[in-house]
């Protein structure tokens, strides 16, 4: 049987335009030959779509596009389709005057084999994650992977095969592990529709649990995952075939959308793509810098087209993260989408003002000056006139940061802009950053970057074209916000600081230095400030936001 695998990027909630991607896809694959063609978990609804759940009238509207799909489906090959479906196979729900409780699951997470002319059928999702940034088991219910073994037909052809979702091939040493109990006799492939996450350690664990589940079975795994970014979350694509032993036959490329072909007879898989076989598309390795670049550049792409916004904006401080936002915002959406803004005051230096151009140039985006030394002068004055005069401090400091972040909403509001924080992981474990100052955005692109990462990322810009000033990555970082101020001030050196951050809060390890019991104390102190950031995109298996559930009033010490 030629199978096709589509690693698609859905949208969230637009299931026409979902339904219409699957139709070309299967076309593609129709004109090529296939048999069966493979989608992504969720490939028609969308995902995450956590309390989008809540709102009945919204799987309704994916359940009617389903009923187009069924309908336009073209003839002469099969389609395993991720999709949202009832529990009770279709009815609505009495109207109550009673809010029903979350813990009432009347909704899969399934697999629909579509054939033309022939009735649905659906296989469910029986492993439901409730860890880090998922928690399926508040909506949906679980199914049976006893009911994924099946056998395909068409166009005279058939193959035995174990159909599975995402997590169902995760449990590999859970003794209740459901994958393991059951019957490995005549399976010809397993299948997974999976919506695996991006981290920049993924790779390896995701390889692993493939690798076990075909060896477990003795026949070949096709593994289609989604591509593209939900929020903050991001997917790398990557999908993957492995044939009996575990061993990669053939892979797509990362974080964009692709298509490839693979015959399966039996026990047996080959690559088929193309006229030569090909081998695995050769990707950047987990952790390197140029695959950290990717999942941010795709990030920033998708947050911007899934929510409407055609234009981005950021202060421009003439330091290294501004620097590398700007240039991930260009590569993502293109010079012409960028604006920065320069917003010198009473204690930065001139030579900021002037690399922010430089830096502005060399990437042709608009920068915009907008001096905020009379608005803080005005703000002091208002402000000591009802408190009394005070000698320069937090206060002052802050009121720098918060008028350029009204500023700066100020542009997003004029011109339906999305603002990118500049703030990284480094900064916000420590609760270095103002709330309503520099934290102020929509999405925080570094915010799951450490800072030696956002260096090194500068260091790859600049080793394919020297668009980053050399004195940006040189100068000591500063906020320029008091006289002589340096970030080494109010933290310990950036290198010690990285590795307390990756221990105490990546690795959730034991603070034990000086430095590992001040990014303890500092990120337990200054939580609230975090639960009030912008989304933030997520490149590690331990980031600050939606996975993170860590209360604000509390007193816990170590």
């Amino acid at each position: 049987m030629r199978i096709a695998l589509a690693q698609m990027n859905s949208i969230l909630g637009d299931f026409s335009a979902n339904r219409e991607k699957i139709l070309d896809f299967t076309r593609r694959a129709f004109a090529e030959g296939c048999d069966l063609i493979v989608f992504p978990e969720h490939a028609l609804f969308g995902y995450l779509p956590n309390d989008l759940l809540e709102r009945e009238t919204i799987v309704d509207d994916q359940l009617t596009e389903l009923k187009k799909l069924e309908k336009e489906w073209p003839s002469g090959i099969l389609g395993l389709v991720g999709c949202v479906t009832r529990v009770d196979g279709g009815a609505r729900r009495k109207s109550s005057k009673m809010a029903e409780p979350l813990s009432s699951k009347r909704f899969f997470n399934s697999a629909a084999l579509i054939e033309k002319k022939k009735k649905t059928r659906f296989f469910h999702k029986e492993r439901l994650p409730a860890h880090d940034v998922f928690d399926e088991g508040r909506h949906l219910a679980s199914g049976s992977l006893k009911d994924g073994k099946t056998t395909l037909r068409i166009n005279s052809k058939k193959l035995a095969v174990q159909i599975s979702i995402c997590e169902d091939i995760w449990g590999w040493g859970d003794p209740k592990n459901p994958m393991a109990k059951l019957s490995r006799s005549g399976i010809d492939a397993v299948i997974n529709l999976s919506a695996s996450p991006f981290t920049k350690s993924k790779l390896k664990s995701r390889t692993a649990v493939i690798r076990e589940t075909a060896m477990y079975f003795r026949a070949p795994l096709v593994y289609v995952n989604l591509v593209g970014a939900q929020d903050e979350v991001v997917f790398d694509g990557r999908s993957l075939v492995v044939d009996k032993n575990g061993k990669p036959v053939g892979g797509l490329a990362a974080f964009t959308e692709d298509l490839g072909f693979f015959e399966i007879k039996s026990k047996s898989v080959a690559d088929v793509s193309s006229p030569k076989a090909r081998r695995v598309r050769k990707s950047p390795p987990d952790g390197s810098i140029e695959i950290l670049r990717r999942a941010l550049v795709t990030g920033i792409r998708d947050f911007a087209y899934k929510t409407g916004l055609k234009r981005v904006h950021f202060g421009l401080s003439g330091g290294i993260d501004s620097a590398v936002v700007a240039c991930l915002a260009v590569e993502a959406l293109g010079a012409e989408a960028v604006t920065a803004v320069a917003m010198p005051g009473p204690f930065s230096s001139a030579r900021s003002l002037i690399l922010a151009k430089e830096l502005s140039s060399n990437l042709s985006i608009r920068c915009l000056e907008m001096p905020i030394n009379k608005s803080y002068d005005v703000l002091k004055e208002s402000f000591e006139f009802a408190s009394g005069e005070i000698s320069f401090g937090l206060v002052h400091e802050n009121l720098q940061a918060r008028i350029r972040g009204l500023l700066l909403m100020a542009l997003a509001n004029k011109e339906s802009s999305l603002l990118l924080a500049t703030g990284n992981k480094s900064e916000y474990a420590a609760g270095y950053s103002t709330l309503y100052g520099d934290q102020c955005g929509g999405l925080a692109p570094l915010g799951d970057l450490l800072k030696n990462e956002v260096y090194k990322l500068a260091e790859l810009y600049n080793k394919e074209r020297k668009t980053i000033p050399a004195e940006i990555i040189d100068r000591a970082p500063s906020a320029e916000l008091r006289a002589d101020q340096k970030d080494s001030d109010s933290l310990p050196p950036y290198d010690e600081l990285d590795a307390a951050v990756e221990k105490v809060i990546e690795r959730r390890g034991p603070a034990k230095t000086e430095t590992e019991k001040f990014v303890l104390q500092a990120s337990l102190k200054s939580e609230f400030k975090r639960w009030q950031a912008p989304p933030i995109l997520k490149i590690s298996d331990h980031a600050f936001g939606r996975g993170r559930r860590m209360p604000i009033a509390h007193r816990a010490k170590s």
